[in-house]
């Protein structure tokens, strides 16, 4: 904590600052201060927690001080010290806000126990003000969720929201709603980076536009206000642009109707909520208003009979790779038809994965267990945690491996187990130790017989399959550099190029730019 000293008497300036080891004792002594004129100008920038002032000075009396301080710094604590013993003086500080009362004759000891006991009254400030901030900032942010989710039930909660939001409820002009729910991504996947990149783009968004937010989970709630009965959608679009350059991200945005007042912002919400369900299917780093998608009837819900004989003869093939290239195509040909929905393109996966596990019970005339939920791999979609491809190649490469492990008779079948083990999860640190847990055998074994069946031995081959799957994200997606090699079991970027140029000619950025 810092401390001042305010004394136009030298010999008593000296000896405070001399007396007392401050360090010591744990504070910080500013330069003291000859006049409470020279201590007022200097607390707004040094900010002293605790003042020792004398009374009778030239120009502004110690007191004159102390309410000033009172007025502007209350947080701040205000110890007099003078040669006055009068009652009269002592009432008045105490009007004045001084925190305590001594004589100049009063000995170190005495003086720092008045400062230890100001320091304490500080510290109780503080975690009141802390613990009164944490409060009303849980209100504010409790009442903005009710404003959005719940609308305006009766005249008690108007009242409160007006209080809470007063820039909502203006007295007189023309003013526009509109809700937008916000998502940011592209920053590199390490602790605490998602919200840190949420807290920057929402800093931005209330700097660059009127609007009240509130940051959740996984995205910002945003009520712009429009200074007209019509959306600037022109700087809104600008804003989303600077944002994304700046912080150097992605950011998807759903944005609701606009509406005339608060009273009607829970329709917004409940549009921009509609709007952002097409995340997966527009994409991460874009805008959609929900007047562009609301007209939407919906695309294909059911698979073509050739879809299904395309699907079929790929699971045969025993190739997750043509799997996955299969994958991808089907749901962005699905994705670009103008009349897609969130549902239609989750009947229509669904349907194909329902297929796939129909014909594999044909194939091996018993029952399959139940492939993957799509409903729970959808809900994980929906907030971004995946994209419907991957969610459709997880659910048929579940099936892919039922299919050739039970189709496998021979000595090597544990083999092809064991790849399938090393495909699904090439992003881990598997060991040798580990494959071998999975099918049962033991490591030695597994290695000879390994060696024996793919011509490589264990390391060669998975450094062989984590870039070939590096190459497959580098062709179909905009990922860093860092996050590929996070995909396929890398931490260090510069090891993982290394590899890659030795296997490919070519560094994973040489490899991305060879068009």
């Amino acid at each position: 904590m810092k401390v001042m000293i305010v004394d136009d008497e030298v010999i008593i300036r000296t000896g405070l600052s001399t007396v007392i080891d401050w360090q010591e004792q744990g504070f910080t002594l500013l330069e003291p201060a000859a006049s409470a004129e020279e201590a007022w100008a200097r607390i707004p920038l040094e900010k002293p927690d605790i003042i020792i002032t004398d009374i009778q000075m030239t120009g502004m009396n110690g007191l004159e001080l102390a309410s000033k301080v009172y007025e502007h710094y209350s947080g701040t604590e205000i110890i007099i010290l003078t040669g006055y013993d009068d009652f009269h003086y002592a009432q008045q500080a105490v009007r004045e806000g001084v925190s305590d009362y001594l004589l100049k004759i009063s000995g170190p000891e005495e003086i720092m126990k008045a400062v230890m006991y100001a320091k304490q009254r500080k510290l109780k400030k503080l975690e009141t003000t802390q613990q009164d901030q944490i409060l009303k900032i849980a209100y504010r942010n409790r009442m903005f969720e009710r404003l959005v989710m719940e609308g305006i039930e009766n005249e008690q909660m108007l009242a409160a929201l007006k209080q809470v939001f007063p820039s909502l409820f203006p007295a007189a002009g023309t003013q526009s709603l509109q809700v937008l729910i916000l998502v940011s991504s592209g920053w590199e996947r390490r602790a605490g980076n998602d919200g840190l990149l949420h807290f920057a783009t929402d800093n931005m968004l209330k700097e660059l536009i009127q609007c009240e937010t509130l940051i959740r989970q996984d995205h910002i709630l945003a009520i712009v206000r429009h200074e007209a009965d019509y959306a600037d959608t022109y700087k809104l679009e600008s804003t989303l642009a600077v944002i994304r350059n700046k912080l150097k991200c992605s950011v998807f945005t759903a944005v609701g109707s606009l509406v005339k007042s608060a009273l009607e912002i829970k329709s917004s919400f409940t549009e921009a909520g509609v709007a952002f369900s097409y995340r997966t299917l527009i994409g991460k780093n874009t805008t959609i208003f929900y007047d562009e998608i609301k007209s939407r009837r919906g695309g294909r819900n059911v698979c073509s009979q050739e879809e299904e004989s395309a699907l079929t003869s790929i699971l045969k093939s025993g190739n997750p790779n043509d799997l996955r290239h299969w994958c991808h195509r089907i749901v962005k040909e699905q994705a670009q038809d103008g009349q897609a929905t969130p549902d239609s393109l989750y009947a229509f996966t669904n349907s194909i994965v329902v297929a796939a596990h129909r014909w594999l019970e044909r194939v091996l005339a018993s029952p399959v267990n139940a492939p993957i939920r799509l409903e729970i791999l959808f809900s994980n979609m929906t907030v971004g945690h995946a994209e419907p491809e991957e969610v459709l190649f997880g659910s048929l490469n579940h099936l892919l491996d039922v299919y050739t492990l039970s189709n496998s008779k021979t000595k090597g079948s544990y083999v092809r187990h064991a790849i399938a083990f090393i495909k699904e999860h090439l992003d881990k640190n598997i060991t040798l130790q580990q494959v071998a847990k999975s099918v049962h055998v033991n490591p030695n074994h597994l290695s000879e017989v390994f060696k024996r069946e793919t011509g490589l031995n264990y390391l060669e081959f998975v450094t062989r399959q984590r870039m070939e799957r590096a190459e497959e994200i580098l062709n179909e997606s905009n990922a860093k550099i860092s996050e590929v090699a996070n995909r396929v079991g890398y931490e260090d970027i510069k090891y993982f190029s290394r590899l890659f140029k030795k296997h490919t000619g070519r560094t994973p950025s040489e490899y991305r730019n060879k068009d």
